[in-house]
């Protein structure tokens, strides 16, 4: 043997043993245990049906997951921030009401529909925003409110019935059906949102800014954030990303959907991001984990429907889901469950 293989065995060795490190990390340990849980969904549903695991169906999964990934992603960045927005179903509602009304009373103009939804989302956002910071109200009761009003004001001014017909206008179609590079459109705006939250999150000043808020909002305004800012643009941002899901939501039904679509989506948005591992506290939590769980969420529901279960149990296993996701949450903190001893 020579020298020059002696010295290059320790490295090959080396490298070889580094590779599950290097993909752990490219994973993170945390979300481990959603790899772990897809796989044995896929798994299962194969098993019980051998047309679920073809990229026709995967599509579907992708496609059927787009809206409730997007206010999942958004969701993520108001929890991190050690906030709640309830209200993002209902702004997606109004969103998709507004784009499909604008969209006919200016004369088929799509631009002028999406940007009308786009508006009303950053109002939508900014109300929140403002009754959090300056009515000094709970997120969560403040957007429970708001929920039901942004839902009322949905139904008042489509009389509680579908609006507008938007599948004659190229741009929709291409929204709802077009595809890039192999992709559906929706799956692809998708990415794109979840990749420019997660670099914002993770390598510019206003991600860290989040993240301190979060964790610790006494230390945060200490050190000169003006977290009245910050909750304000982060409620907007909820806001803009529920219009999108808003407009994809009109795009795919062909009208502007009041409720029907947006039903229970803030369950969803909360589910996925606590189940990514956004800390429910605030100061903790990653798109990534938040995408697994959402593609989690979306593959199990579609194999429910592949198998035949019906269609309430999906409630049932998002409640069922959410609360694991708490509970391993209060396990790996160690605090103590109210009402027993320690």
């Amino acid at each position: 043997m020579t020298r020059t293989t002696a010295a290059r065995e320790p490295v090959d060795a080396e490298n070889r043993a580094s590779a599950p490190r290097r993909i752990l990390t490219t994973i993170g340990p945390q979300n481990i245990s959603l790899v772990a849980a897809l796989v044995v969904v896929v798994a299962i549903f194969t098993f019980l049906n051998s047309g679920y695991l073809t990229w026709s169906n995967v599509q579907v999964i992708g496609e059927a997951a787009t809206v409730a990934g997007l206010l999942a992603v958004v969701q993520t960045v108001v929890i991190i921030c050690g906030a709640m927005d309830i209200s993002v179903g209902s702004q997606a509602g109004v969103a998709s009401v507004i784009s499909a009304m604008a969209f006919m009373s200016t004369g088929h103009d799509p631009f002028l529909g999406i940007a009308a939804a786009v508006g009303v989302g950053v109002v939508a956002g900014f109300l929140n925003g403002l009754v959090i910071v300056y009515g000094r109200v709970n997120p969560v009761i403040a957007t429970l409110a708001t929920l039901a009003a942004y839902k009322g004001v949905a139904q008042l001014i489509s009389g509680g019935r579908a609006q507008g017909f938007v599948l004659g206008d190229d741009l929709f179609i291409f929204i709802a059906r077009g595809r890039i590079a192999g992709l559906p459109v929706q799956v692809c705006v998708l990415l794109v949102v979840a990749l420019a939250i997660h670099l914002m999150l993770k390598y510019t000043d206003v991600g860290r800014n989040v993240y301190a808020i979060g964790g610790n909002d006494t230390a945060a305004r200490l050190a000169g954030i003006n977290i009245n800012k910050y909750l304000i643009s982060v409620y907007v941002l909820a806001g803009i990303i529920a219009a999108l899901a808003g407009i994809i939501l009109t795009a795919r039904t062909g009208s502007g959907q009041p409720t029907s679509g947006s039903e229970g989506l803030e369950l969803q948005s909360i589910t996925a991001a606590a189940l990514g591992g956004a800390a429910l506290k605030g100061g903790k939590g990653g798109v990534a984990g938040t995408l697994l769980a959402v593609l989690l969420l979306g593959a199990l529901n579609n194999g429910l429907n592949v198998v035949g279960v019906n269609t309430f149990w999906q409630n049932v296993a998002q409640g069922a889901l959410l609360v694991i996701a708490v509970i391993i949450q209060q396990r790996r903190t160690g605090e103590r469950a109210v009402g027993l001893p320690t």
